[in-house]
């Protein structure tokens, strides 16, 4: 019988707590599949501003935790609370470092003292664990803003018997941000010029908090195959692909997964019409909701939906090419999004030019995102990369084909149609041609629809569910531990 694993969970953002992207919904609904196995976990996120004690009904620890990073005398208040998967969230509290309207920084740039804030709440979840006397089998850290903890496990923690056995699973999700400080940081996060190497932190004259995560973890993961490959080439590896390639048996790819008790058609309250696999008619009423949302009319056009981060990351450079050619076919648009304001401007030109075909929505809305899913026939990201990728899992799961460039999760998760097999439309190459193309190609498919409601079943009968992830991380998690301890 296998050993049950303490698995420290180490996120700076979670749902539903704190969210900038899709790592808060890994962070947010991974963690719940390890106690149905009878795994003990513990989450760990820093406690920001916008994080309402009660709202969330977090309860604060009587004693706080004092330990020293350099010279600097350091205290974290700690608020808890229980969920009913079974985990237990600890939320990592210094007015000076998280009381702030944002998480990493505002008006697209870093706050400064990001070095201090994350090297203060990788210390502060070390200290927590040997306080509560939690010895974590297993750290699983994600992205930059845990990387010194891999680093500090390795340095300052070296010889601390309490996490002899602690290995350490790091996760990218993306690695376009890589936390880079200059080189002063070293001593304010207590650490020596030893680590300020070409082989440990140091990056083009800077000290990389993510390096401190790809080299002294056991192992590395990404969240899909298709980038865990692409990442160790020079075009995806953001001069990090030397490394990357030199550590290629110890990279792994996960695709991530969705909550499908979250994300569910049959069930989900916030649309007009529920709907499955069996019956697909309350679909028709959910297009009929985002027609009326959108104040575009009611006709039996293929509607694209796309909720995105308005960059150039997401394709929209590609679809900036080719949007008038787009909006002359026999479709509807709806945007929701916010982002780069090029594409603010470029949206609300188009709403003007077709006010009868696009609609645009430029903000943040859950709920709008919601009925997007569940009301679009076609469902469109044309990445330029993309580590996987969560709005595709979600479309297929609402029975919205998906149109997406083949890169990173996309290319794991979208099978082009070819009049046999398919649950979506996919194109490689990142160019506006191919993109109108597949848009054009997908167009012309949703006339037949018979053929269309296959493609949508198909789509609705995968199973991008969190439990089959969950047991690969498990897997990682072992493989991770029996490395640390040999």
């Amino acid at each position: 019988m296998e050993k049950k694993l303490n698995i420290a969970f180490v996120a700076p953002e979670v749902v539903p707590y704190a969210k900038t992207g899709g790592l808060a919904d890994v962070a947010g609904a991974l963690p719940k599949f390890f106690p149905e196995a009878g795994h003990t976990v513990k989450l760990f996120l820093p406690k920001y501003k916008k994080i309402d004690p009660k709202k969330f009904k977090l309860k604060k620890l009587q004693s706080k935790i004092t330990f020293k990073i350099a010279d600097r005398n350091e205290i974290a208040s700690v608020f808890t609370t229980e969920l009913v998967s079974g985990v237990t969230v600890y939320f990592i509290d210094n007015s000076a470092y998280f009381n702030r309207d944002e998480l990493y920084g505002e008006r697209g740039k870093d706050y400064q003292d990001n070095d201090l804030r994350f090297s203060f709440f990788a210390k502060a979840v070390l200290e927590l664990c040997k306080r509560m006397d939690f010895q974590p089998d297993i750290f699983h850290c994600h992205d930059w803003q845990t990387g010194l903890i891999p680093t500090y496990l390795k340095t300052l923690y070296r010889e601390d018997p309490f996490f002899a056995d602690s290995a350490t699973l790091f996760t990218i999700h993306n690695l376009a941000y890589q936390g880079l400080f200059p080189p002063e940081s070293l001593s304010a996060l207590g650490l020596g010029r030893d680590v300020y190497t070409s082989d440990t932190l140091e990056y083009y004259g800077k000290v990389s908090f993510i390096k401190g995560g790809l080299v002294f973890s056991e192992l590395l993961n990404t969240v899909s195959q298709k980038y865990s490959r692409e990442i160790q080439t020079e075009e995806y590896g953001c001069g990090l692909e030397g490394l990357l390639a030199a550590r290629k048996q110890d990279l792994f790819g996960v695709v991530n997964g969705i909550d499908y008790d979250d994300w569910n058609p049959e069930t989900d309250p916030m649309i007009a019409g529920n709907y499955s696999v069996a019956d697909l008619a309350g679909k028709s009423f959910c297009k009929k909701e985002l027609q009326d949302e959108y104040q575009l009319p009611h006709k039996d056009l293929p509607l694209i939906g796309i909720v995105s981060r308005l960059a150039d990351q997401k394709g929209f450079d590609l679809i900036n090419e080719v949007i008038d050619e787009i909006m002359k076919m026999d479709l509807q648009l709806v945007l929701l999004g916010t982002g780069e304001p090029k594409y603010h401007e470029m949206f609300e030109e188009i709403k003007k030019k077709y006010p009868q075909k696009a609609g645009v929505a430029l903000a943040f809305d859950a709920k709008l995102a919601q009925k997007i899913y569940a009301g679009s026939d076609l469902f469109l990201m044309p990445s330029r990369y993309e580590p996987c990728g969560l709005g595709q899992l979600i479309s297929l799961r609402y029975g919205t084909v998906p149109i997406v460039r083949r890169t990173g999760g996309l290319y794991d998760t979208i099978i082009n149609y070819d009049q046999k097999n398919g649950n979506g439309f996919a194109f490689t190459a990142y160019d506006s041609k191919e993109l109108l193309q597949t848009i054009a190609k997908a167009i012309g498919v949703y006339a037949d629809k018979k053929t269309w409601k296959r493609i949508q079943l198909r789509g609705m009968k995968a199973d991008f569910s969190w439990h089959a992830s969950a047991k690969k991380y498990l897997d990682l998690y072992r493989k991770a531990i029996n490395i640390k301890r040999k």
